[in-house]
């Protein structure tokens, strides 16, 4: 392969041993551990990934602990596992899969798909050929981060503006329902503006990233800054709807999961704003694999079934 260089930072052919070195610091953390993961000495993986920042004319990784890479070298590493996963399908469609290791696919997915419709996918996966799932569960207005640093290769998020290397198609819109239950609404709400009530009644969210019920409050005018600081922050999709049916505070609960206490009459609408309705979309790699042919396949006709068009 050539090894000079065609411009500032342009490049010829990436040498393949040193990308998988790449890849190998990344997900080892250090150059010694990387080094035990590839049968090589230490030397020769700082080699390796010298000589691909000199052929890419950029930093490639940040020198801490773990070691990290640059927003160039997430490019590379994101290349790698492209390059990994065609190498482990060719070898599939060959005949040659290593110590019969089934192919797998890497999916991101928003907890709430996941309490609610995106099992339903799974389910349709063909029995006896499906590939082996990781899912990464990620708030889905960061599912295209996990995209974008390479570390799956499939995602449920909010983003319709695709990851560099791949393509998105929507899913529909997942609908949230402002909601509490009857005694909560009668002891904090009754009375007062929606829009105040709701700025110091306490509030369920999921974590501190969650601004979900501050925008609602927001979005009812007002000048409040959002919900109260009197909060729950709970990570789990059904412990979240059980503190709200609880009465532990009031919350934006998935229509799916919120219709069932509606109409038993444990959960009550709010009353005010209307429900909250978030965009989903499937970003995925644009790679010629069966595997993740078959997983989109799936999860894009549940979605049609499961989710507001």
């Amino acid at each position: 392969m050539s090894e000079g260089v065609s411009g500032a930072g342009g490049l010829s052919d990436l040498p393949l041993d040193q990308v998988r070195t790449l890849l190998a610091v990344v997900d080892e953390g250090t150059f010694e551990a990387a080094a035990l993961a590839l049968h090589v000495t230490p030397s020769a993986v700082s080699q390796r990934v010298k000589a691909l920042e000199q052929r890419t004319g950029r930093v490639l990784l940040l020198r801490t602990k773990p070691v990290r890479p640059t927003e160039s070298g997430a490019v590379l590493v994101r290349l790698a596992r492209q390059l990994a996963r065609l190498e482990r399908d060719a070898f599939a469609e060959l005949g040659l899969t290593r110590d019969g290791e089934p192919a797998r696919v890497s999916v991101a997915v928003n907890a709430d798909s996941l309490a609610t419709w995106f099992l339903d996918a799974l389910v349709r996966l063909p029995p006896g050929s499906a590939p082996g799932l990781e899912l990464r569960r990620e708030d889905e207005d960061r599912t295209a981060v996990l995209l974008r640093e390479g570390l799956v290769m499939a995602a449920v998020t909010s983003s319709p503006d695709p990851v560099p290397g791949c393509s998105v198609r929507p899913l529909g819109r997942m609908r949230y329902l402002p909601v509490a239950t009857p005694e909560f609404t009668a002891r904090y709400l009754r009375g007062r503006p929606a829009r105040d009530a709701l700025a110091e009644a306490p509030v369920i969210t999921f974590d501190r990233r969650d601004d979900m019920q501050d925008a609602f409050v927001r979005g009812l005018g007002g000048g409040h800054g959002g919900a109260s600081a009197l909060r729950h922050r709970v990570p789990t999709n059904e412990g979240y709807t059980a503190c709200v049916v609880a009465g532990l505070g009031w919350g934006l609960v998935t229509e799916a999961q919120a219709d069932p206490a509606l109409r038993s009459g444990r959960l009550v609408p709010l009353g005010v704003g209307g429900p909250v309705d978030v965009p989903l979309y499937w970003q995925q790699w644009k790679l010629d694999s069966p595997a993740l042919a078959v997983v989109a396949e799936a999860v894009l006709t549940t979605a049609a079934e499961s989710l507001r068009s």
